[in-house]
């Protein structure tokens, strides 16, 4: 179960990024996250990602230090330092590295391209289909014990 990939999760949700660029304001990049009903959005310069916005950074660097989000950069507030995976990484590999990092969304990278992003809430969801899907399988196969 914790050893599905990662491309199976991306197969399941989609590879939708949301992006802005670093020049784009905070409120900018908030509505972005609004729009689509997501936690964060990917920074990305000349088609690469640069670094990751999100909800902890609207409120540590841009709330609580006080900042006008209509007139504050992305690129000033931004997480810099991003956490990748790949297809191929298990959902426990990246579990455990968003516990370690303590990081809420990773970049799924082949080589230098992006394709797709995933969230702890995208893993979790994939973990409980999983869950349940074995669930099934197991009374399938023991109610075939009993009725065979």
């Amino acid at each position: 179960m914790l050893s599905k990939r990662i491309r199976d999760v991306l197969r399941r949700k989609g590879s939708d990024v949301y992006s802005v660029g670093p020049l784009a304001t905070v409120i900018d990049a908030v509505n972005v996250m609004n729009d689509h009903h997501v936690g964060s959005v990917l920074v990305i310069e000349s088609g690469y990602p640069v670094g990751i916005f999100s909800e902890r950074d609207v409120l540590v660097r841009v709330v609580a230090a006080h900042r006008d989000p209509r007139q504050t950069l992305v690129r000033d507030v931004m997480t810099t330092r991003l956490h990748t995976v790949a297809p191929d990484d298990t959902l426990l590999e990246v579990m455990q590295l968003m516990t370690e990092r303590r990081c809420r969304h990773v970049p799924v990278m082949v080589g230098d391209s992006l394709v797709g992003l995933v969230s702890i809430g995208d893993l979790t969801k994939a973990t409980q289909h999983n869950l349940h899907q074995e669930v099934r399988e197991l009374s399938s196969y023991i109610g075939g014990l009993y009725l065979g």
